[in-house]
Parts: structure tokens; C-alpha cells; sequence
């Protein structure tokens, strides 16, 4: 199985994890959730994984620019869910599936090595 890595291109943090894998020689398949869309059996599999809380990036700009009453009704794995696949942007990047099938969120040069090294 090989590196999936899921985001939006133009995502800084995206950006820079692609980055550090390219520099680090590692192979790895983009998924643009902008052009391909947020494929829903996955994500109900990093919610499963990870937990809605941790998915979803309550700190990024489309977060706070959605009306009052949709950010209130997100208070579960399913209304986050309906929201991810409806606004991908609120997804924090990136969602990275590993060869060996574990799942992270985000982006430092820690974390990829620790992954790359387990």
C-alpha cells in the first residue's frame, strides 16, 4: 500500500508535507479534495480512527466564516461528517494514510519521521 496523502494544494501545511516527503525520497499519491472531493468512506474511517474533534479544524478561516447556526449544529461524528464532505476545507490537513494502513492529521517533520520510522 502506498503513502496517501489528502488535501488541498494550495493548503501551506499541505504544501509543506508534500515537501518534506518529496525531499525525503518518498513515494506517495495526492488526493485533491478540491477537484476529487472528500471520499466518504475514508473519512468515516479517519473519524473512526482519529475522532471527529481531531479531523475537524475549528482554527482555519473557513471554520469561522460559516454561519453561527452550522458551526452550532456540528456536536457529532455525523453532523461533522456532513459538514467535511460539504465544506472539505474545515478538514485539517493533511490527512495522511500510511503504507501500513495508520492515519495522522496535520504536519510537522516530527511526526512524518516518527512515521516513516515505525
Amino acid at each position: 500500500m502506498m503513502i496517501k496523502l489528502y488535501g488541498i494544494p494550495n493548503c501551506d501545511t499541505v504544501k509543506r508535507a508534500r515537501a518534506w516527503l518529496t525531499d525525503a525520497g518518498v513515494s506517495y499519491e495526492f488526493h485533491d479534495f478540491k477537484k476529487a472531493g472528500v471520499p466518504a468512506p475514508e473519512l468515516a474511517r479517519w473519524l473512526e480512527s482519529l475522532g471527529w474533534e481531531k479531523v475537524l479544524n475549528r482554527s482555519g478561516t473557513t471554520w469561522r466564516n460559516l454561519d453561527e447556526a452550522i458551526r452550532a449544529g456540528v456536536v457529532d461524528a455525523n453532523s461533522a461528517a456532513q459538514l467535511m464532505q460539504a465544506q472539505p476545507s474545515v478538514i485539517k490537513r493533511p490527512v495522511v494514510q500510511w503504507a501500513d494502513g495508520r492515519v495522522t492529521v496535520g504536519f510537522s517533520a516530527a511526526l512524518f519521521l516518527e512515521q516513516q520510522t515505525a
